[in-house]
């Protein structure tokens, strides 16, 4: 049997292009998960390992989706080797059940898991500079800009929390926690102006 396997690392992410893919080198029954790559506990990669047996082809579309690290990616070829279960990766060929063979996949399973860590590093580095910017929020975007919640906490002088809402749209709840943020930058300002003044 010829079994594929697809995996996105997000459930906002959509496999059909790795399926296509897969489909297209003739692998008609094909998983996927949509798990991140470093936790090999995948209910659907699970499913089609208990599955294939000696003779089978398992195929991916590239090495990252097998695996995430070089280790991982060891073991599972070797055990699918164990099995006589070829592997597959699409953008590379057969991995072949020899010592120039293992030797490969090896390296290129290193390069696939360096540039990932190369990501990751990039990522926090970019968060890292964020941090610096005062207007930085760490978490999900606001969904109102600045000069809405302004305009908001202006109106809140003359208006009551629920008339606020009504008028902008914005919750009493956000209202009220941009209120304190607000209050609180006020209160430190003052502070850190005081402390240059006494120096």
């Amino acid at each position: 049997m010829k079994y594929g396997y697809a995996r996105v690392s997000t459930v906002t992410q959509d496999p059909e292009s790795q399926v296509k893919e897969l489909k297209k080198e003739g692998y008609e029954i094909i998983f996927s998960d949509k798990f991140t790559g470093t936790k090999r506990d995948r209910p659907k990669f699970k499913e089609v390992l208990e599955l294939l047996q000696e003779g089978d082809t398992l195929a991916v579309t590239k090495l990252d989706r097998l695996a995430r690290s070089t280790l991982d990616g060891i073991q599972i070829v070797e055990e699918l080797d164990k099995k006589g279960v070829k592997v597959h990766i699409l953008n590379m060929g057969m991995v072949e059940d020899t010592a120039t063979g293992r030797l490969i996949f090896n390296i290129l399973m290193a390069f696939a898991e360096f540039e990932r860590d190369m990501i990751v590093e990039r990522t926090q580095e970019g968060k890292a500079i964020a941090r610096l910017r005062e207007d930085f929020r760490e978490g999900r975007p606001r969904k109102f800009k600045k000069k809405q919640i302004e305009l908001a906490l202006q109106l809140l002088e003359k208006h009551t929390y629920k008339e606020v809402e009504a008028m902008t749209g914005i919750s009493k709840r956000t209202l009220i926690r941009r209120k304190k943020e607000k209050e609180e930058k006020i209160i430190l300002d003052e502070t850190n102006l005081y402390k240059d003044k006494t120096k």
